[in-house]
Formats: structure tokens, C-alpha cells, sequence
């Protein structure tokens, strides 16, 4: 069955097979990796095995050489098992592309065959302490030492960052420059590289099973030869990837409102109060009707998206419009979805409840909402 109309049987046959897979390799484990807070690497080599792991990567570094079309569809599927499982999508769908995009030859063969196979798991290194979304003002710095740049500083809220061993660094290659952006540089830095180490696992409100943490470079001494495009342009590099990140995070917010129209329409037929179906009170058919509403109109408006998207149209603007309102949308759907459930709702084996708690970060990463309407309205002449 089509999702959308871009779809062909090539992609039905994929989505098909990528379920099965993930519903006897991953549906069954999910909720032993949520209380263990991680997903394990052997899933991930799985995955690897399967040609789940960047579909998109040429054939001659391993991979299938397929377009983003098939990254919507592993992303999609992936977020109906649990939200958990969205650093697969930042490797496949975020990470990767900048070394397929601005690596050079060298770079690639050596690091794109390991992602592929799972050998490699990757993380972005943005976020610090005292910086969010003003990626401008970072303070990591990374100084030129004859062959090697020597890497200071601290990151945070790192998403794989227990499991990564393949990390994209945003550095400050010149902190005097100015305006400051044009002294942002992304170096790739190993794991096992000296003065490189990872902090504590991060205990998170949601997202249990997605690893998160802290890392330290101090005195980290990288080769030059690590470093990712031009020395300077590390900025302009990030922005210009921000418009699939965000659209893959429009994505995940939608299946996961769509899941949780599907488990609460099955639960108010099932559950009975006052003698008779909770689906057969008015509210409750109301409330239902607003949500599925909503739910058609981000499928649509998402559809419309991915397909310009795939077309190569720079939709800035829109895409933000999707991230934040698709992930807005999906936070006011958990909360009326969790109130349809009653005090069944707030209980742990429900999975309502892990929606309810997973979805308010997606308003917050790739950019906070405010800032999506902070673009919208630059955009808009205002």
C-alpha cells in the first residue's frame, strides 16, 4: 500500500521488508532498551547487514545508492516502533550527508563504507553548555599545531553520543573572527583519539532509549586531515543542512501523532464507562474528529514537503513552518490522546505514555520553535 504518491513498488517492497525486520528485531527488545537507555550496537550492525544504514550512500563506499525518498520511509518506520530509535535517523538522514557533501575522496573512503555497516555509529557535536541555538558563539576551540588541530572545550546533549564513535565537531578554528560565524570549522574526530572522552549518560525526560551525553576535549590533538571542507565554512555548512534535519524531525512528530490517533481510537472502543464504549460520548467523538483533522491536514501539508524536498527547491521557510508546527501539533495531540485514556494513561505499559513524554523535545532540537518562527518571519519580509 502507498503512503505517498512519490512512492513506487520499489519503496512498497522496502517498507515492507524494513517492518518485518523491525518487528521481530526490534519491536520485542524495545522496551528492555528503554530501561536499559540505550540500543544496543549489535541492533545497529544489524541494521547495517540489512541496508538500512544510509540507503543513500554510493555503491562504491557500500552503499545502495538510493535517494532521500527511502530515508523518509526507514525514518518513518522506525519512529512507529518508538521515538528512541531517532539516532538512526540522525546518522542516516543528518550526519552522513555532510561527509557525503563536503568530504573529499580520502575522507569518504575511509569513513562512509563503517557507516554503512554499522562499524562507524555517528553524532554532531553542536550543543555546549552555555550554547544552544546561537551556534555562532561557541567557545570549543580548535587551534592549528603543525599537522594536527588541538581541540578545547565541552559538548552536550549529544544525541548517540555513548554509541558514536564517528563525531562531526563544531570548533572554533579562529575565535577572533568576525563576524563570528566565519570562524566555525566541523573536524571529525575518532573515538579512541587522545584527550577525546565521553561524560556521563545523560538522563533524559523522554527518549529513554536514545543514548544522549556529555563530551570533553581537552588537549584532543586531531590531524588536519580530519577536518571536513574549508577551514571557516562550518557554519554555512550546518545551514545548509538544516532544511532536511528539521524535515526529518516534521516527519517523526507526525507519525507519532498519527500513532497516537490509531492506539487511542482502539482504546475508547474498547474501554467502557458508565456502561457503555468511552468512543460512544460526544466529547470523546469530538475530540477524536479534531485530532484526526489535524492529523490529515499534517500529512498533507508534510507530503508536500518531502516531495520539494526531493526536487531539490530550497524551502526554507516552509520546512521550519512544518517543524514547528508539526511538533506543536503532535505535543497538543499527546495531551488530549493521554486525557482519552484516563488514569490508565499515566501508567508506564501504556504507550500513550511514552509518547507523552517523547514528543515535547522535538519543539526544542534542530532549532527551537521560537527560532522557526523567527526564520518564518525574516522570510516574510518582517
Amino acid at each position: 500500500m502507498r503512503r505517498y504518491r512519490f512512492e513506487t513498488d520499489e519503496h512498497v517492497l522496502f517498507r515492507e521488508s524494513l517492518r518485518k525486520f523491525l518487528e521481530k528485531e526490534a519491536v520485542p527488545n524495545y522496551e528492555t532498551w528503554e530501561n536499559e537507555r540505550l540500543v544496543p550496537v549489535a541492533f545497529w550492525k544489524r541494521l547495517g547487514e540489512m541496508g538500512y544504514l544510509c540507503p543513500q550512500v554510493d555503491e562504491k563506499y557500500g552503499g545502495l545508492d538510493l535517494d532521500f525518498s527511502f530515508g523518509v520511509i526507514i525514518g518513518e518506520e522506525m519512529e512507529r516502533v518508538g521515538a528512541g530509535l531517532t539516532g538512526v535517523g540522525l546518522h542516516n538522514d543528518i550526519v552522513v550527508p555532510y561527509i557525503e557533501s563536503y568530504a573529499t575522496e580520502e575522507q569518504k573512503a575511509r569513513w562512509l563504507p563503517g557507516c554503512v555497516t554499522g562499524d562507524y555509529i555517528t553524532a554532531v557535536a553542536m550543543t555546549e553548555p552555555g550554547t544552544g541555538s546561537d551556534l555562532a558563539n561557541i567557545k570549543t576551540t580548535a587551534i592549528r599545531d603543525g599537522d594536527h588541530y588541538i581541540i578545547n572545550g565541552q559538548k552536550t546533549f549529544i544525541t548517540n553520543g555513548i554509541n558514536g564513535n564517528l563525531v562531526l565537531v563544531a570548533v572554533k578554528t579562529d575565535p577572533e573572527a568576525e563576524p563570528k560565524h566565519r570562524g566555525v570549522s566541523l573536524l571529525v574526530v575518532e573515538e579512541g583519539t587522545p584527550g577525546f572522552t565521553k561524560g556521563r549518560k545523560l538522563d533524559k525526560v523522554g527518549l529513554h532509549s536514545q543514548d544522549t551525553a556529555e563530551l570533553f576535549f581537552e588537549d584532543c590533538r586531531v590531524p588536519a586531515t580530519n577536518l571536513l571542507g574549508e577551514e571557516g565554512q562550518g557554519f554555512r555548512y550546518l545551514m545548509e543542512k538544516l532544511q532536511q534535519e528539521r524535515l526529518v524531525v516534521a516527519l517523526a512528530a507526525q507519525i507519532a501523532s498519527e500513532d497516537m490517533l490509531e492506539m487511542t481510537l482502539d482504546y475508547v472502543k474498547s474501554r467502557e464507562a458508565f456502561g457503555r464504549p468511552v468512543s460512544s460520548f460526544q466529547n470523546t467523538q469530538f475530540k477524536l474528529v479534531e485530532i484526526a483533522t489535524k492529523v490529515e491536514i499534517g500529512k498533507a501539508f508534510l507530503e508536500s514537503l518531502i516531495e520539494d524536498h526531493l526536487a531539490g527547491k530550497d524551502i526554507v521557510t516552509k520546512v521550519s513552518m512544518g517543524k514547528y508546527w508539526l511538533t506543536e501539533t503532535a505535543r497538543d495531540i499527546s495531551v488530549e490522546c493521554m486525557q482519552l485514556h484516563g488514569g490508565y494513561g499515566y501508567m508506564e505499559e501504556y504507550k500513550i505514555a511514552r509518547r507523552y513524554r517523547d514528543i515535547p523535545v522535538t519543539s526544542i532540537y534542530a532549532g527551537t520553535n521560537e527560532i522557526m518562527k523567527v526564520i518564518i518571519a525574516k522570510n516574510m519580509g518582517l
